[in-house]
């Protein structure tokens, strides 16, 4: 099912799953991506039979509208995320991939986690900016930038094109890895700059997590350097890791049985 909230004027697209009176798991995806990106999960009945699936396209992305402006301010998506909440239910497990992991640390930085049941980072950031030690990036994202960000498709397309392919390490769908260019492209590059437009920390932040937190990261991940996971789960206090061995940025994908497994085991442990 497709439906959508609003947040401060801000149509927010989100896809939905499981029955309304389940506990909930919302999830937040990375830069240039959609809500889609989550299709493994959403088709994998452990877990629709037991949860309510939500799945928000943040700002700029997806279904979500587009506004010129706000992309820097952390309390936009705070916000964002927050009215995503109010739909799922309390007691959420909250689920960040790439760029989802900075927005969950905003709305951590405005809202704290009371209304949180346990968070996910999967293959996230939780800061920006130079020398961030949870932003770091690997080199495929370093070898896009900054030409994935322009105007000139002559420029974009390529650095998107060989961004999509090298995102995973392990082989995933043909179609879904055409779908994640699809949904890079559909970005506009105004919104794909703006989200690097920002330089934030978040070590107080995440000392103040008091919620169960799991840190999955690929060991091979060449988007978000594995450090930005250490960095997360040695500052969130009794935060758990899984090291998913050679496997890249799509742990979610390349890995997909054993990512629901774990998420399954957490948010049972979590919500009970």
């Amino acid at each position: 099912m497709n439906t959508e909230v609003s947040a401060a004027g801000v149509r927010l697209g989100l896809r939905v799953e499981g029955m309304a009176n389940s506990r909930p798991i919302v999830f937040v995806h990375g830069w240039a991506q959609a809500s889609s990106a989550w299709a493994p999960q959403f088709a994998d009945p452990a877990l629709t039979e037991r949860f309510r699936l939500v799945a928000m396209d943040l700002r700029g992305h997806g279904a979500s509208d587009v506004p010129a402006e706000g992309y820097d301010d952390p309390r936009n998506w705070a916000a964002d995320l927050s009215a995503v909440l109010d739909f799922a239910g309390e007691g959420a497990i909250v689920v960040g991939w790439s760029y989802g992991g900075l927005v969950i640390a905003d709305y951590l930085r405005t809202y704290g986690s009371e209304r949180l049941a346990g968070i996910v980072l999967a293959g996230a950031i939780t800061e920006i900016g130079r020398g961030r030690r949870g932003g770091k990036i690997g080199p495929a994202m370093r070898t896009a930038l900054p030409a994935a960000l322009s105007d000139d498709p002559q420029v974009a397309v390529p650095a998107l094109v060989e961004f999509s392919r090298d995102m995973a390490v392990k082989a995933v769908p043909g179609g879904f890895a055409q779908a994640l260019l699809g949904h890079s492209l559909a970005v506009p590059p105004s919104v794909r700059g703006a989200l690097f437009r920002r330089d934030i920390g978040s070590e107080d932040v995440l000392a103040a997590v008091d919620v169960p937190t799991l840190v999955i990261h690929g060991t091979a991940d060449p988007v978000v350097d594995p450090s930005a996971g250490e960095f997360a789960a040695g500052k969130i206090p009794g935060a758990s890791t899984r090291w998913f061995e050679g496997v890249g940025h799509l742990p979610f994908v390349e890995a997909a049985p054993e990512f629901t497994t774990a998420l399954r085991q957490f948010a049972d442990e979590a919500t009970t």
